[in-house]
């Protein structure tokens, strides 16, 4: 049981973490902290907090835990706000989707306090925001990767990882730099895709003839783009080094791509087509395998 839990941004990744937090009966007081007082005040409408606070200081008293769930350019801000009143035995994560630049505004920002902060990302989403688009299932069966410091104790780590592991998430562990290369291909670079493609197709001239055609394939594949464009910007950026790198690479395959049809290979343009379809069919196999085996239990 979590005496009191702090959250910053009450939105989708902290409201749900919140939510499930209650629903489990393992937290007795949420505090929410925002820039926004009318996402706080429905925060509090909604159930997702139980003190809607305009005080860092009040909302980081007697804490035991601490969640940075706000875009990743907030974080050094917000930890440099925390650290004066970060008292002995709090543990403060965070939700962000990149953690190598985390991890160094956490040790400017807290400096010597900076063993108390664990970095977390939960592989969870929606493309809405705010706290209406909160739900108490978010994490259920999904991953939430912790990429621990050398100074994090095992208790503090535990801590972070049994709070997630409260909202159903299933606790992975890589380093910093693993989370973001990883991340970069599977998730970055996909977000950066969807943008560029519905950015191109709104600023032909005839953009409103494309969209009423478009159907299922153009939205599943651009479903994403419909994220918060701050967020996104700010993780492209966060990750710049690591996201260049895959979309040079990306930027190889289609120029392949494009000499294979301009010059008709049909054969070669199947093989591409074919490899793909096999490698998604065997994610997707593993996917459902991993669901399954959540369900029935195991590890």
């Amino acid at each position: 049981m979590f005496n009191k839990i702090s959250i910053f941004g009450v939105g989708l990744i902290g409201g749900s973490f919140a939510l499930a937090l209650k629903k489990a009966g393992a937290v007795r007081q949420v505090v929410g902290v925002g820039r926004s007082a009318s996402s706080l005040a429905r925060a509090k409408e909604l159930g997702i907090v139980d003190i809607a606070s305009h005080s860092v200081e009040e909302a980081v008293h007697g804490a035991d835990l601490i969640l940075i769930a706000a875009p990743v350019a907030q974080t050094e801000a917000i930890l440099a706000s925390i650290e004066p009143h970060l008292q002995p035995g709090t543990v403060v994560t965070d939700a962000g989707s990149t953690k190598s630049d985390v991890v160094e505004a956490a040790r400017k920002a807290l400096g010597g306090k900076v063993a108390q902060f664990v970095p977390g990302h939960p592989i969870a989403g929606r493309e809405q925001n705010g706290p209406d688009a909160a739900i108490v299932d978010l994490y259920v069966g999904k991953k939430t990767v912790l990429t621990r410091l050398p100074e994090n104790t095992e208790r503090d780590v535990g801590l972070v990882a049994q709070a997630w592991a409260l909202c159903g998430a299933i606790i992975h562990r890589l380093t910093p730099e693993e989370h973001d290369r990883v991340f970069a291909a599977v998730s970055h670079l996909p977000h950066l895709l969807a943008y560029a493609l519905v950015d191109d197709v709104a600023r032909k001239p005839h953009a409103d003839v494309l969209f009423q055609y478009a159907a299922s394939g153009f939205r599943d594949f651009t479903r994403i783009a419909g994220s918060s464009p701050e967020m996104w910007r700010d993780i492209s950026l966060a990750n710049q080094i690591a996201l260049l790198g895959e979309l040079d690479a990306y930027m190889a395959q289609l120029a392949q791509l494009r000499e294979l049809l301009a010059e008709r290979n049909g054969k070669a343009i199947e093989a591409v087509y074919a490899n793909a379809q096999r490698a998604r069919q065997n994610w997707i196999r593993t996917i459902e395998a991993a669901e399954q085996q959540n369900k029935q239990g195991g590890d």
